[in-house]
């Protein structure tokens, strides 16, 4: 895996991903918390293919401005660049922009851990059955 690898996703904004979806009583615009989850799967699905078996990845750190709306029926667009490799391999930063027909609605960075799948669920469960309340990414 190497920096500069790059994600590109599009889709047309629905109901569920609006604002007023999320349990809100809010306006009928796509939601921060869906352009997050946009932005987190193309990052992900754009270093998927880089990854030793048995291994994924966790977000662990999301910096987004979101500076426009966006309403139901619109496209919108979300590009993803892997810009940062941490020196021990395990952190990956993504520089994110999300748009629509009418220019950029969302921008920022988006940080993923990669960790071992079975290792990590171990730990969870472990965590859990001991009462604790988090688990680091394992690494």
């Amino acid at each position: 895996m190497e920096v500069g690898i790059k994600g590109d996703m599009s889709f047309i904004v629905t109901k569920e991903m609006l604002a007023s979806q999320d349990g809100d009583d809010t306006l009928e615009v796509f939601s921060t918390p869906n352009m997050v989850l946009k932005i987190e799967r193309t990052a992900a699905l754009s270093v998927l293919p880089f990854l030793e078996k048995g291994y994924t990845m966790v977000g662990v750190k999301v910096d987004i401005e979101h500076i426009a709306a966006t309403l139901e029926g619109m496209k919108v667009y979300v590009h993803t660049e892997l810009i940062d490799i941490s020196k021990n391999g395990k952190f990956l930063t993504f520089k994110v922009e999300v748009s629509n027909d009418r220019g950029i609605i969302g921008r920022g960075t988006h940080v993923r851990a990669i960790v071992n799948k079975k290792y990590f669920m171990e730990k969870l469960w472990a965590t859990i059955h001991n009462d604790t309340h988090s688990i680091s990414c394992g690494i």
